[in-house]
């Protein structure tokens, strides 16, 4: 057993934080001991403990490690945090460890990055791997194009299963770390014509030219076609991986399934934050403080002007709110279950326009969907929420108000919040970032006032 063995054993042995090691290991100054340490713990716990250690030592980190075992860290990172550790290293360091990672990787940390650090850390790359991260980054990230890795294998159509074998054979160290799924068969110009299944080739003769071994027909992805459109292919098909071409045709990358599957996780992450008021991206509490303010309180803020726009519904109706005092008790409850109302239907257009099941246009139809819905249910809750309003009153006509006003307004609301994701994305703006948020104050609004209206009209027998 090596030095580095034992004082690994001797830190998992101390009741300490997975963080506090590290930082020893790294102050130490033993490379050897900080990847046996780092390759002992979970994708999970690494991240964790990355992202406690200072600056300081999160930079020398990355740079006692060697540049392949750097670039495994990185990516084992959120996306942001991963370009604010590689943006703090020097061009040259950065850039040894970019050109390390896969090709999917590298676009979306140098996407991440400010102009000049990007431009500083490609002029320290391979022209060829700058040349070729500068493409990747330039593809839209929720689009083929921007899902697609650059590392796959092709060969021309006019050769033999032998050359195929000989080809990878001396290939064999620049392809060692590509996840391969299929080899792609290309003519002379670089359009794809065929894919090479592994098991065909294994069983064909050596001699056999491969245009006669490959599968023909070759379904291929625009590089621009939308995250949405791709997903769908997928859900339709038991696709691996599939081929992105260019707009003249040729063969530049290849999306793969997985890759789909965590890019519609992270769209519904976004979703999720947005609708929760966290804009301006994703945020983890690793993020400076100023940041986690700003981004909160512009939020926030907003919120406050749209519940004074509802609170003066209320103040409009005080000398009925006195009169009725019963009635304040069930404001919160028309207000809290119209906005449930509502968000269902916000929640369904949202997860429909991302499936691309329904288009922005097709307003009419969401709106009558929800109408149909929204009257069943409203008549439902107007019953229940009315006789529970006459058993704490004692009062029909109590029951009456609140029933209906929740009635009303569960129809609004399942409407509105069916239409707003759809009439908000024709405007283009995020859905699940403004939905929500106008939802609240159309609910409120109109909930507030069909029971302060309906109460006043019925005010003789309320008293």
């Amino acid at each position: 057993m090596n030095d580095s063995d034992e004082m690994v054993r001797d830190l998992e042995a101390e009741d300490a934080r997975p963080w506090e090691k590290l930082e020893r290991l790294i102050e130490a100054g033993r490379p050897s001991a900080v990847e046996s340490f780092l390759d002992g713990l979970r994708w999970s716990e690494r991240a964790r403990a990355i992202s406690r250690l200072d600056d300081d030592n999160q930079d020398r980190l990355l740079t006692m490690l060697s540049p392949e075992e750097a670039a495994e860290l990185v990516e084992t990172l959120p996306e942001h945090e991963a370009a604010e550790l590689i943006e703090r290293l020097e061009p040259g360091d950065a850039a040894s460890i970019v050109e390390e990672l896969d090709s999917d990787h590298q676009a979306d940390v140098l996407g991440h990055l400010e102009t000049e650090s990007a431009e500083a850390i490609y002029a320290q790359m391979d022209p060829g791997e700058a040349a070729e991260a500068r493409s990747l980054v330039e593809h839209d990230p929720q689009s083929a194009g921007g899902l697609m890795v650059t590392e796959f294998v092709t060969f021309r159509d006019d050769i033999t299963v032998h050359d195929v074998f000989t080809g990878l054979r001396d290939r064999r160290s620049e392809i060692a770390e590509y996840d391969i799924q299929y080899l792609y068969v290309v003519d002379a110009i670089g359009h794809p014509v065929g894919v090479l299944r592994a098991r065909d080739l294994l069983l064909a003769p050596a001699s056999q030219k491969i245009a006669e071994v490959m599968i023909r027909e070759v379904r291929v992805l625009p590089a621009e076609l939308s995250l949405q459109e791709v997903a769908q292919i997928f859900e339709e098909h038991a696709y691996v991986g599939l081929p992105v071409v260019d707009k003249r045709g040729m063969l530049i990358g290849v999306v793969r399934r997985r890759a789909v599957d965590e890019a519609l996780v992270d769209e519904s992450d976004a979703a999720f934050l947005a609708s929760k008021g966290i804009i301006g991206g994703e945020e983890y509490r690793t993020h400076p403080l100023g940041i986690r303010v700003r981004r909160r309180l512009s939020w926030l803020s907003l919120n406050v002007m749209l519940n004074l726009v509802s609170a003066s519904v209320i103040a409009l109706n005080q000398d009925t709110l006195r009169e009725v005092v019963a009635l304040a008790v069930f404001l919160p409850i028309l207000s809290d279950m119209s906005g449930c109302a509502g968000q269902q239907a916000v929640a369904v257009s949202i997860r429909e326009l991302t499936l691309g099941l329904v288009r922005h246009t097709e307003i009419l139809r969401v709106v009558l969907k929800e109408v149909a819905t929204g009257i069943i249910n409203g008549l439902s809750l107007a019953v229940v929420v009315g006789l529970v309003a006459w058993a704490w009153d004692g009062n029909p006509y109590l029951g009456l108000v609140v029933g209906t006003a929740q009635g009303i307004n569960i129809v609004i609301s399942a409407t509105a919040g069916g239409m707003l994701p759809l009439l908000v994305k024709r405007l283009g703006f995020d859905p699940a970032l403004v939905s929500g948020l106008i939802l609240t104050t159309v609910t409120d609004m109109c909930g507030f006032f069909l029971a302060l209206t309906f109460a006043a009209q019925m005010l003789p027998y309320l008293k």
